[in-house]
């Protein structure tokens, strides 16, 4: 392995490891919620948690990257900080009070009439994470990765320790009736309602923490104002774009199928699974972090092409060893989700190899940043936005959240094969198709055979056998090409 590839694994864990350590921690109230609430309840949390990954994309419209755009070549980075900041407290404040005003109309049309300070509760999380946007991203720019790093922490700390407060301690003691003060800070009316105040108090904590960054001289420079939003708006679109295809799913569900006590069951299910598939979404997201500031760097660099196409080998590798670790031990892994949510778990597996397509997509998108056509990447993200909706709207109707993982499946393949035959067209990038291309094959196949072997010992001990003969082929085919730097 050369230098370089070196270099990136460790940076990778270096970036990563908060954002591992926070999802890690967060993920685990999902096996709270899902003992505590009833498959129909998990579902509004599940639904609500779409809307919202929606609507902090619109809210946020692309301002983050463009204050790391103009911050690192303006003469005054304070001055593109300042107005960032008014722009997104300005929107993020017409955001709230539009929300408030609409809430019960908006409440009632979702199917939760009684709850319309969901719609407020939500709506004040979406813009304080808006607002605290740039801080972070100034954080990030200054190269204060500790102070980023706890503030996330803590963030996810007090979000977890609320969750337990309310749904565990304080309605244990409301229902054994064994505090008589539990009624003045638990009414069990709200509900779900608890994980989005959990998450408002978390915010609210988090917006604190970065006063020092916020409280600086502000001023607002309108030519500037205006070309940052040039820069970033476009950003907007391929992020509703690649957005649609993440959870556009979760929000279909519900209005496909016809019966609504039995939608709701299905997306609290699918929701729940969605989550054990946590592995290989932490891995290729702690991977992006890293690596494209990586793939830039070494742009100009002699061999440029060969170290990337090194880069996805070992990445898939990665990636099907994270799916043989799910899916050879997947009697224990799904121990993670309560006992109602676990008819859904061979959705599972159709997720993994989604989101092993996702991540080869994104190691494949250096072609279009290298040569400045980013548009590509937007019509990529259109593209994809376009099949899931497509397959959703057809197989969901048939099979419920089965057609929803397979509309996820099948757009972000299409998306990796379309990438791939337009990028070697514009840099063409000598992957080893068949080598790397092994691994993607062997992962699912090595799964195959488990399920299909007599369960003459126990199953978790051929599957053991199974996961230490990959990792032996993985040593066999690669120690030599590590040791001597070759590929």
């Amino acid at each position: 392995m050369t230098n370089p590839i070196k270099r990136l694994a460790g940076q990778t864990v270096i970036y990563g490891l908060s954002s591992i350590l926070g999802r890690m921690l967060n993920y685990l109230l999902v096996p709270l919620y899902t003992r505590i609430f009833v498959t129909g309840e998990y579902g509004i949390v599940t639904e609500m948690y779409a809307y919202v990954s929606f609507l902090a994309i619109i809210v946020t419209y692309g301002m983050e990257t463009g204050y790391f755009r103009f911050a690192g070549v303006h003469s005054h980075p304070a001055k593109v900080f300042s107005t960032g900041m008014i722009s997104l407290f300005g929107t993020s404040l017409l955001f709230v009070v539009a929300m408030s005003a609409s809430s019960g109309g908006l409440s009632s049309w979702m199917g939760y009439a009684g709850h319309p300070e969901y719609i407020v509760w939500l709506s004040m999380i979406v813009a304080l994470d808006a607002f605290t946007a740039i801080p972070f991203a100034r954080l990030r720019q200054e190269n204060k990765a500790l102070r980023f790093a706890l503030i996330r922490l803590v963030n996810i700390g007090v979000n977890i320790g609320l969750n337990l407060f309310w749904l565990v301690y304080c309605r244990d003691a409301y229902e054994n009736g064994t505090h008589a003060w539990i009624s003045h800070v638990y009414d069990p009316t709200i509900g779900v309602g608890y994980v989005f105040l959990s998450n408002l108090f978390a915010s609210l904590v988090t917006t604190i923490l970065l006063l020092p960054q916020i409280f600086v001289k502000w001023t607002f420079d309108f030519k500037l104002w205006k070309e940052m939003m040039v820069y970033s708006l476009p950003l907007l679109v391929g992020g509703m774009a690649g957005m649609v295809n993440e959870t556009v799913d979760r929000i279909l569900l519900k209005y496909m199928i016809t019966d609504h006590a039995v939608a709701m069951d299905q997306l609290g299910i699918y929701g729940a699974n969605y989550k054990v598939a946590i592995l290989m979404t932490i891995f290729i997201q702690t991977f992006r972090f890293a690596a494209e500031p990586f793939f830039f760097g070494q742009a100009k660099e002699k061999g440029n092409k060969e170290l990337y196409a090194k880069v996805m080998h070992y990445f898939v590798i990665f990636c099907a060893a994270i799916f043989l670790g799910v899916m050879l031990y997947i009697d224990v892994v799904k121990l993670f989700i309560g006992s109602e949510f676990r008819e859904g778990i061979k959705v599972v597996p159709i997720l993994l190899m989604a989101n092993f397509f996702l991540g080869i997509f994104y190691n494949l998108s250096i072609w279009y940043k290298l040569t400045n056509q980013t548009k590509f990447g937007a019509w990529l993200a259109i593209f994809g936005a376009v099949i899931t909706i497509i397959l959703n709207l057809i197989l969901i109707p048939i099979i419920g959240y089965m057609g929803a993982a397979w509309a996820t499946f099948n757009c972000y393949f299409l998306m990796m094969v379309v990438s791939y035959f337009i990028g070697q067209k514009y840099f063409p990038v000598p992957y080893k198709l068949v080598r790397t291309g092994f691994y993607i094959v062997i992962a699912p196949a090595v799964w195959g055979l488990s399920l299909i072997l007599p369960d003459a010992v126990s199953g978790m001990a051929i599957n053991s056998v199974l996961f230490i003969g990959f990792l032996a082929t993985v040593y066999l085919l690669e120690r030599k090409k590590i040791r001597g730097n070759s590929f």
